[in-house]
């Protein structure tokens, strides 16, 4: 049974798309803004996330915006009031999913929703990202060294998820910012090369290769 979270700050339309899922065999969780939102998205208990883009608190395309560099195999549905290129563009070029205009039909959101489900289930056929040693566990998103569970923050799971994903592939600290901290941090920034520390430190100093003036490589 796939659990939805619905991050909508309208009553009348949360509580529409909650019990029409609720109908159809899903288990919704309603938020009502952003900041818990992002929360609950980042907990790794749901399977799609239909996001708002007007919430309180913060909106869904900075909400987009962290899952995007985050939780990068989570699917996320966007509604909005705003039925504009230019938002249609943003939601989808941040890593939206798919995106929808109020007022929407439910049997479409549903169609839509059971798409994105199905696109996961098959992209989820391989769940371990590994390279030596060292597994991730995709789906559980915990990361193993020879089979001995080592605790990462969610941000060094991501930095390590990206190298892995990309194997045999230097990523510059320009690239690697922008997948995963978004583009809130300074190009000039070290923290790329701090992050890539604790991985070493916590995978195996083996794990990545820096290439002189051109980024990081996971073999």
């Amino acid at each position: 049974m796939s659990r939805i979270l619905v991050v909508e700050d309208e009553d009348r339309i949360a509580s529409f798309v909650a019990k029409g899922l609720k109908a159809e065999g899903y288990t919704p969780t309603v938020v009502a803004d952003g900041i818990t939102g992002l929360d609950y998205a980042l907990t790794g208990e749901f399977d799609l996330v239909v996001l708002d883009i007007g919430l309180p608190g913060m909106d869904g395309h900075a909400v987009l915006d962290r899952l995007s560099s985050e939780r990068p195999d989570l699917p996320v549905i966007m509604l909005t009031a705003r039925d504009s290129v230019t938002d249609t563009v943003q939601a989808l070029d941040g890593g939206a999913a798919d995106y929808m205009s109020k007022p929407f039909r439910f049997d479409e959101l549903l169609a839509r929703i059971r798409l994105r489900l199905r696109s996961r289930s098959a992209a989820a056929v391989e769940d371990d990202l590994v390279a030596g040693d060292v597994r991730i566990d995709l789906r559980r998103r915990r990361a193993f060294v020879a089979d001995r569970e080592v605790e990462l923050s969610a941000r060094e799971l991501s930095l390590a998820q990206v190298l892995m994903e990309h194997r045999g592939q230097v990523l510059s600290r320009e690239q690697l910012l922008s997948r995963v901290w978004g583009y809130d941090f300074d190009p000039g920034s070290n923290v790329v090369d701090v992050y890539v520390g604790y991985l070493r430190k916590k995978l195996g100093a083996d794990l990545v290769t820096t290439v002189r003036g051109l980024g990081y490589r996971v073999d």
